[in-house]
């Protein structure tokens, strides 16, 4: 038996390759689209998912999984390992970390011998992808339960998220901003740009004029975050919401700035893409503040 295993849910948005191969345990977190629920056994192509938004309209709307549905996922992984490292999605932006923390205390109730530490990561989508991995870099190297958790608790903040959007219109469906800046801004062709800030909200920062601009300005933003900071590990991951020539932009324009050469592209997942749109790109990598 595995001396402790990591699990986590859907928002990291990870490939499903990274999951079967490191044994990771991943909670579905579900959605509903044009009067559909959306599940683990009930799930969406994510090309299709931006479709619908983009060509139909479509407003997706996002759920959370409940104290007994976190529960039943505890139950059956406790059958492969009595210890289990959970990291969850911000508690700045959903109240699945409360659910998860609530189901674990439940679970080592039930199960005695259980030790569950459950950690808010403070991160999103594929922000939180990339706590996911380091926590596995952290098992490979000899970090047991405890440590572990210690160290990611710790560095949560030097993981750096940075975003653009391509439409103002679905932040102010969130109201993240107000209609007239919404209005004037598609006018002006007007890209927000975001960060994940030290409490897990999403937090618009800055703004540019077109599409390029705000790809050049993600990768800016990560030059002064890095600086003179050395990071233990050299991943970078970039989302998109169905936009994959711009992830790799990035990709390329960091090669050619910093030299790197770890990266994991792929689809923002409905939880953050219902929020942000179709056409948006994400950085993720650890820098020296957020």
């Amino acid at each position: 038996m595995m001396e402790y295993k990591i699990v986590t849910d859907s928002t990291a948005d990870l490939p499903e390759s990274f999951y079967r191969e490191n044994q990771i345990g991943c909670m579905f977190v579900p959605f509903i689209l044009n009067g559909t629920e959306y599940s683990e056994d009930h799930q969406m192509e994510l090309k299709e998912f931006y479709r619908l938004m983009r060509e139909e309209k479509a407003m997706p709307t996002t759920s959370q999984i409940n104290p007994e549905q976190a529960l039943n996922y505890f139950r059956k992984w406790l059958k492969e390992s009595k210890k289990i490292l959970c990291l969850s999605f911000s508690s700045g932006l959903s109240g699945l970390y409360n659910s998860v923390e609530l189901a674990a205390g439940l679970a080592m109730e039930e199960d005695p011998e259980a030790e569950i530490i459950v950690i808010d990561s403070l991160c999103a989508e594929l922000g939180e992808g990339l706590f996911v991995y380091v926590a596995v870099q952290l098992k490979k190297q000899g970090m047991d339960l405890k440590e572990a958790a210690e160290w990611l608790k710790e560095h949560r903040t030097n993981f750096i998220h940075v975003f653009n959007a391509d439409s103002l219109f679905h932040l102010y469906r969130g109201g993240r901003v107000s209609k007239t800046a919404a209005f004037v801004g598609t006018i002006m062709s007007i890209k927000p740009i975001m960060h994940v800030d030290d409490e897990g909200h999403l937090i618009p920062v800055s703004k540019a004029h077109g599409k390029k601009k705000s790809l050049n300005m993600l990768v800016d933003m990560m030059e002064e975050s890095i600086q003179d900071y050395a990071p233990p590990y050299d991943m970078v991951m970039i989302g998109h919401s169905d936009c994959e020539e711009d992830a790799f932009y990035i990709r390329d324009e960091i090669k050619r700035r910093f030299g790197r050469e770890n990266f994991v592209i792929n689809f923002m997942g409905p939880t953050i893409g219902a929020h942000i749109g179709p056409g948006a790109c994400a950085l993720y990598f650890l820098g020296k503040h957020r």
